[in-house]
């Protein structure tokens, strides 16, 4: 299983993210901010489980390029 989980209240808007992951993150229109799309949020951070090792690589290329290091990835 893949868990991705985004800290989004730190997110500055960079968008490295939606470049090296498109299928797992998107920006808000909102406020600027990364969203991890079909993630559940618990105090502030949103956690996607997949079985899907196909995002594994991409999520896993979008945490190394945060540059807030807002993003991890790990594979259970």
């Amino acid at each position: 299983m893949v868990v991705i989980t985004l800290q989004r209240n730190k997110c500055i808007g960079c968008n490295y993210c939606v470049e090296l992951a498109p299928k797992q993150f998107q920006m808000s229109k909102k406020d600027g901010k990364s969203v991890l799309l079909h993630a559940e949020e618990k105090k502030g951070f949103f956690t996607l489980k997949s079985k899907d090792y196909e995002i594994l690589e991409p999520s896993q290329n979008a945490s190394k390029a945060c540059p807030v290091n807002i993003i991890s990835v790990k594979h259970i």
